[in-house]
């Protein structure tokens, strides 16, 4: 049975493995109402863009965010007016899914200046073009970009830029994996509005020992750091974050797993997060959900 803690909940297409429909039948069934979706999603399906489109509205299933790969920012001339091109029509796709946001991840091209303000007129001018769209642009700095490998780093360009419909991406990979001390990354993210907070992706890590010496992810509370991760949804949620979380954990052996198999794990931690580590109760009938608006 469904349970009204899951609705704070989505699941991330790419912690998926299979087609399209075998993964928006798998997300629905596991009792998730939200999922996350990129665009090889919709331009792999074999009856295009328009059939994938359908199919995702007949789910029943809201897309609360649509994953970008852009390398927008940073870039000028004629990689700037190509980046551009391929940004409007990622747009054009998170609109034509009814998706609110837009996650957009730090570029991992190697910026043609390192002026900050460069940056900042590249994250500006996304917006704009988001603005009529309706959607808002969710900027996620991570450990594979040239620039931008922090989300302090990214929060603090989304400050300069100064638009109300960008804010910030946080994925736990990028905080968990820092080994801040809990009082540091407290004081961290007091440093966040959490109006401009968008979106917060979970992942959990397990470390391994291996030749690329990278951590695994995994779905929150399976991985080595379980109880930090607690604390720090623990901690966003006290300082008044009420957005969505996103389940956003893939590795080659989920993508060995049967989309269910998965599906039903993510299902089960988003449970232990909504009801033993945020202690929410299911709302009484006619109770107002204290959750800010995606609306631009």
């Amino acid at each position: 049975m469904n349970s009204a803690n899951m609705n704070d909940f989505s699941m991330d297409s790419r912690s998926l493995a299979g087609t399209l429909s075998a993964k928006l039948s798998a997300v629905r069934e596991a009792g998730f109402s939200q999922i996350t979706l990129c665009a090889e999603d919709l331009v792999g399906h074999p009856d295009g863009v328009e059939a994938a489109v359908a199919s995702v509205q007949a789910s029943g299933l809201a897309v609360i965010g649509f994953q970008a790969v852009c390398d927008f920012e940073g870039q000028t001339g004629s990689l700037h007016a190509f980046k551009l091109d391929l940004a409007q029509a990622t747009l054009r796709l998170c609109q034509a899914l009814r998706c609110p946001l837009l996650v957009l991840p730090a570029s991992r091209l190697t910026a043609a200046t390192d002026d900050t303000k460069t940056l900042v007129r590249g994250l500006r001018q996304l917006a704009m073009l988001a603005i009529p769209l309706n959607i808002k642009i969710a900027y996620q700095g991570w450990a594979g970009a040239a620039l931008v490998q922090t989300y302090l780093q990214a929060w603090d360009l989304v400050c300069e830029a100064d638009m109300p419909n960008l804010g910030l991406s946080l994925d736990t990979q990028d905080v968990l994996a820092g080994n801040t001390a809990q009082d540091d990354l407290l004081a961290d993210l007091e440093m966040l509005d959490v109006d401009s907070l968008f979106l917060v992706q979970l992942t959990d890590l397990l470390m391994h020992e291996g030749p690329s010496g990278q951590p695994l992810r995994v779905l929150p509370g399976d991985g080595t750091y379980r109880e930090a991760l607690a604390a720090l949804v623990t901690s966003l949620h006290s300082l008044g974050y009420r957005g969505n979380y996103n389940l956003a954990a893939f590795n080659g052996d989920y993508a060995a797993m049967p989309p269910h198999h998965v599906a039903q794990r993510a299902r089960g931690s988003a449970l232990w997060l909504g009801q033993d580590v945020l202690q929410r109760s299911v709302p009484l009938p006619n109770q107002i959900r204290l959750r800010r608006s995606l609306a631009v």
